[in-house]
């Protein structure tokens, strides 16, 4: 029986790869539950460090399944959003790894993760308006925050298609692969922050994703009481014994 989203463990990394390739990796109801339960599987797993989201085939993600939403079936999940992050991403870094097209709801579902690695042939796009609908799971909210506004809107506003090297140039991706090595990329790129200590990765997203709308007033005092703790833990003391004496860190997250 084949499966809408298929789960692989790579040493700290979570694989989650939406296995429809026929449907473009189109979402359904079916996608949204399995990668919203992978996630809680990424966040409850001490052992689990960073999550990468993919997609099977030759494309990441088409977006919503139109026909299932034209038979009355939203992909959407109470509290969770589209595709089960767009709206409650998970505590731990996700990467989204990018071939062939990410459009409308598959563009939205890459923006929810917190860094993009694409093949040089990936497209971008949300073409939501040229359809009578409208980008609201996230697109029209997080791409202005990660290019610049009127970039954003262009493309919003036109439906127009964004090819990966462009993307990059404004930000948008982090890391380009030759086309296929998008996950191989991803996954070297989640090596590196899986090396690091997790209760520090972890609150580094936190603030970076939260601290935008902080209280001017009240930044460096809501920002202490987050870092703090992290000081306060064992893995502050052992990274800085491990580099006093020259060895890599053993983490134990505490």
């Amino acid at each position: 029986m084949t499966v809408p989203v298929e789960i692989e463990y790579h040493g700290a990394t979570l694989v989650i790869a939406i296995n429809r390739p026929a449907q473009r990796n189109a979402v359904n109801q079916a996608v949204s539950l399995a990668i919203a339960a992978a996630l809680d599987t990424l966040d409850a797993d001490p052992a689990l460090r960073v999550g990468i989201i993919t997609g099977r085939g030759t494309s990441f993600c088409a977006g919503m399944d139109l026909r299932a939403f034209v038979e009355g079936e939203r992909p959407e999940m109470p509290g969770r959003g589209f595709a089960g992050i767009t709206e409650a991403p998970p505590k731990k870094p996700v990467i989204a790894a990018v071939e062939g097209f990410a459009l409308a709801g598959g563009c939205e579902l890459a923006l929810a993760c917190d860094l993009i690695v694409a093949a040089q042939d990936a497209w971008f796009g949300l073409p939501e308006v040229m359809r009578g609908l409208v980008a609201g799971s996230g697109g029209l909210i997080r791409l202005p925050r990660r290019i610049p506004p009127a970039i954003a809107l262009e493309y919003a506003l036109t439906g127009a298609r964004m090819d990966a090297t462009t993307a990059q140039g404004w930000g948008l991706v982090n890391r380009l692969t030759p086309p296929g090595q998008a996950l191989t990329g991803a996954l070297a790129l989640a090596a590196q922050i899986a090396a690091n200590a997790p209760l520090s990765v972890a609150m580094t997203k936190r603030i970076v994703h939260e601290s935008a709308s902080w209280d001017a007033d009240q930044l460096w005092d809501t920002q202490r009481a987050l870092v703090e703790p992290v000081l306060a833990s064992r893995d502050a003391i052992e990274g800085s014994r491990a580099f006093a004496e020259k060895r890599d860190p053993v983490w134990s997250g505490t």
